[in-house]
């Protein structure tokens, strides 16, 4: 789908300060949460609980699926803000329960609830910059906005593992609950979008079907399930992975896959915007396959951070422009059951493809390469259905 401007009407602004506003909450947002995963692993197996790294995902995802019809009603009915304000509120409560729940299923417990963050701040930050940028600049808008999403999911497990190794994991822990606090500070500053907001009631937890799946945005869904796979794979394996290859630092790969998404986040989303999301997305398919195929069957650094390099491009290109090209199939007064309806999607494709992944390595490093093909294998799925779309769309164009 092509998105242009209308001709002889000025093009408003897209960089105010709200965006940035928005942008730097997220930054820290993301940060966050993502500093602690290259380290739960271990976490996990200190307590004894092995066999159950692939849950350290999954049960965060369930917990984010499954709230986002809830999220995404709260997002059209009480205000973005709100819902932003209580992903990160669940972010600074958990990270000073992990130094309290040290056995296994008190920690499983709080993975659970710590779903909580994602179901709700992606949902509230995406109808928000909906709201502010003018269509066919929404790609750009998307791109930038997630340059900053990047660099805090880059740099926090980056930092995140150093903490743990200079000070303590207990550090580490109250190090996110900070960064969590500054982000909803944030957000208080901010200027509510929503038109004539609803206060909050019980009603406004009432869930129809219609709040779970909005039908208008299955084709970006789809793909989002299938291509979120391997970021579940990712987050699980790449741990272990480092120290198979004596990588100390789990966070490297993490960090070079983002930082390699920053610039092409940019480029992915002006290009959709002039020549359509859908032949963008089949570009960003094939570079998740590639990545995949190099991540799984490096035996070295050099070919193991090759891959990372091809997941940034894949991870820069689909999560803005699957974003994009789920708001234009939206209705403007539907935009948060739409996002909800495109994140259950993703969170269901992190959660399945980090326990997958898990139960495919069991613990066993020669079972890697298998794990990892799978991965592309989905990859490979999306890309074939991402070309039957668009050439229904160019059909349709036709006539």
């Amino acid at each position: 789908m092509q998105t242009t401007a209308t001709p002889g009407v000025a093009t408003p602004g897209i960089f105010t300060g709200q965006f940035w506003l928005l942008s730097l909450s997220s930054f820290l947002f993301f940060a966050s949460f993502n500093m602690l995963i290259p380290e739960l692993p271990t976490y996990l197996t200190s307590m004894g609980g092995a066999e159950y790294k692939g849950f350290i995902i999954s049960l965060f995802t369930l917990t984010a699926g499954l709230s986002r019809p809830f999220s995404g009603r709260l997002t059209d009915r009480i205000g973005r803000i709100p819902v932003m304000a209580f992903g990160s509120l669940v972010c600074f409560v958990c990270g000073f329960l992990y130094p309290v729940f040290i056995t296994v299923v008190p920690f499983l417990l709080l993975r659970l609830g710590h779903g909580f963050s994602t179901g709700f701040k992606p949902t509230g930050t995406a109808a928000y910059i909906a709201d502010i940028v003018p269509a066919h600049r929404r790609g750009e808008a998307l791109g930038v906005y997630g340059m900053s999403v990047s660099i805090g999911a880059a740099l926090g497990p980056a930092i995140g593992s150093w903490i743990a190794a200079v000070f303590s994991l207990n550090a580490l822990f109250y190090t996110s609950s900070f960064l969590a606090f500054l982000s909803i500070g944030i957000l208080i500053n901010m200027k509510e979008t929503l038109k004539n907001p609803a206060r909050l009631s019980w009603e406004a937890f009432r869930i129809t079907r219609k709040d779970v799946f909005e039908p208008r945005v299955l084709p970006p869904s789809l793909v989002v399930f299938l291509t979120y796979f391997s970021f579940g794979a990712v987050l699980t394996l790449i741990p272990d992975f480092s120290d198979s290859l004596g990588l100390r630092n789990h966070g490297l790969y993490f960090l070079v896959y983002t930082l390699t998404s920053l610039f092409i986040r940019l480029v992915a989303g002006r290009v959709s915007d002039r020549y359509g999301r859908v032949e963008v997305v089949v570009v960003g398919c094939i570079n998740l396959i590639v990545a995949m195929l190099c991540t799984g069957f490096a035996t070295s650094p050099v070919l193991f951070f090759t891959g990372a390099v091809f997941f940034g491009f894949a991870t820069g290109i689909l999560s803005p422009i699957l974003t994009a090209w789920t708001v234009d199939l939206s209705e403007e007064d539907g935009r948060g059951r739409a996002m909800a309806t495109m994140y259950i999607s993703m969170e269901a494709g992190i959660g399945l493809g980090a326990y997958l992944a898990a139960a495919i390595f069991a613990n066993e490093i020669a079972r890697l390469p298998l794990a990892f093909s799978v991965m592309a294998a989905l990859g490979l799925t999306a890309l074939v259905y991402s070309v039957v779309i668009l050439k229904m769309n160019r059909k349709n164009d036709a006539i």
